[in-house]
């Protein structure tokens, strides 16, 4: 069998698939993120230990995880988990829908040799203008850091004790030389920097390591188990869905929203705010849209009228044109096309038919049009989307998925399994690790269904856009 481990903001899931990708058990840890000031997003790094702790013991208690022969990572990405000499926390995590760099991001941004070398905008959320702000902010602390790790990499030197990463989710660090698939001295050196603060790199495939004996001993794993590379979140699930190949893409409805499609090769575009990662697997690349509130959006919704969010949605029956109420989901910035730490969200065009099933709509609606926003510069690149597989919990609505595939015109396939996330591509990542297999582990799945878009609703949904990009250019100043 294989395990699979997902850090994601809100939560550490792990899955045990067998070896013909069957999930055998599953397990999730919620997890709480601290917002201690405007544009501040923080987790305590112990907690993701925490975490881990109760999902091991929850699949030992339903599986024999001594049959587990190898494990996979997938995290979220571009925090900034700064150790000391002896492996302590500085800080806590500083997250990925954090804004408080602004100020360092921009002025990185403006050194041209970011955007040459990394290939992407160094947006407030990326890693590196996060510890140049502790530089500026909190020098005591920066003096003491040692060593620089993202989220599932911290879990990583907790399970086997050894500081690596892999390219994909170093990619987002703004110091990755994303061509190269190596750290660019050259930006390290700009950060104060240098290799010594970073982990080893390793493909998504490749071992990094081998579980602790203590905690193989603990949880009831056999010996010298490898723990692979893993991947960025979006990398991993990409590979659990199989989006591996050019001309392969898919829609993340997750905390944040991604149109991820993969690559043969590196096709950087930093000017449309296209993200330009390393894929999971070697020798690919991937091009992504993100923009920071999706599922985020309907949550705090939701929270606003005492609903959950699944009840909200499930009550919206077939799909309708917009309304005159329009929303923009920029509660914590945006980054794609938009790349605006300081812009906020809105509710536009509210009247006294606008009760509680048209605001539902409208911020389904807004999400959507903001989805579109990333199809149109992944557009500008030359990628084109024809069809996309869906995951994330915002794919569970039906409504949702019918409004994406109608602005977007293109079909969207749901798996027959449900959500294969990063967990999955996790779990696919280590038994590629454990076994020397590749790309053909990472076969797309079984799709139950696709949802086609609605042409006779496609003009209204091509009005709303236009009214949703007018209405974000009319507040952009505000």
């Amino acid at each position: 069998m294989f395990l699979g481990l997902d850090l994601g903001t809100s939560g550490l899931k792990g899955i045990v698939i067998d070896d013909d990708q069957k999930l055998v058990a599953s397990a999730k840890a919620d997890l709480d993120v601290s917002r201690p000031h405007a544009g501040w997003s923080e987790q305590d790094p112990k907690s993701w230990i925490e975490a881990a702790e109760r999902v091991f013991g929850e699949l030992a208690d339903l599986t024999d995880l001594s049959a587990v022969k190898g494990i996979g990572l997938s995290g979220q990405m571009h925090g900034a988990t700064a150790l000391d000499a002896s492996d302590e926390v500085l800080w806590p995590s500083i997250l990925w829908n954090d804004t408080r760099s602004s100020v360092e991001a921009a002025a990185m941004d403006g050194d041209p040799d970011f955007r040459a070398i990394s290939g992407n905008i160094v947006f407030p959320g990326f890693t590196a203008p996060k510890i140049e702000w502790l530089r500026a902010h909190q020098p005591d602390v920066f003096e003491k850091i040692a060593k620089v790790l993202l989220p599932k990499d911290y879990l990583r030197l907790w399970l086997t004790g050894t500081y690596a990463s892999d390219m994909s989710d170093a990619a987002g660090t703004s110091w990755l030389d994303v061509g190269a698939r190596d750290w660019s001295d050259t930006l390290l050196a700009k950060c104060h920097l240098t290799r010594d603060h970073m982990p080893g790199l390793v493909e998504g495939s490749a071992v990094s390591g081998n579980l602790r004996a203590s905690l193989a001993q603990r949880f009831g794993f056999a010996s010298d188990i490898p723990v692979a590379g893993g991947g960025g979140d979006n990398a991993a699930s990409a590979i659990g869905v199989g989006v591996v190949k050019a001309g392969q893409a898919f829609v993340s409805l997750g905390t944040s929203g991604v149109l991820f499609a993969a690559n043969d090769s590196y096709r950087p575009d930093p000017e449309t705010a296209v993200h330009t990662f390393c894929h999971a697997l070697p020798g690919t690349w991937h091009q992504m849209g993100v923009i920071l509130a999706a599922t985020d959006a309907l949550a705090w919704y939701a929270n606003l009228v005492g609903d959950e969010p699944a009840a909200l949605t499930g009550a919206l029956g077939s799909l309708q044109a917009p309304g005159n109420a329009v929303f923009l989901p920029y509660l914590g910035g945006e980054r794609t096309p938009l790349n605006d730490a300081a812009i906020r969200g809105a509710f536009i065009g509210l009247e006294h038919a606008t009760d509680r099933q048209a605001a539902t709509r409208a911020v389904l609606e807004g999400v959507t049009f903001a989805l579109k926003d990333c199809q149109e510069a992944l557009a500008a690149t030359g990628t084109s989307l024809d069809s996309l597989t869906a995951v994330g919990g915002g794919s569970g609505s039906d409504y949702w998925l019918s409004a994406i595939a109608t602005t977007l015109n293109c079909s969207i396939d749901l798996p027959v399994a449900g959500d294969l996330g990063g967990a999955f591509g996790a779990a696919r990542l280590g038994m590629m690790a454990a076994t020397g297999g590749g790309a053909e582990i990472a076969m797309p799945p079984a799709m139950e269904r696709s949802i086609e878009p609605d042409t006779s609703k496609a003009a209204a949904f091509e009005d709303g856009y236009a009214r949703y990009v007018k209405t974000r250019e009319a507040i952009g100043g505000l």
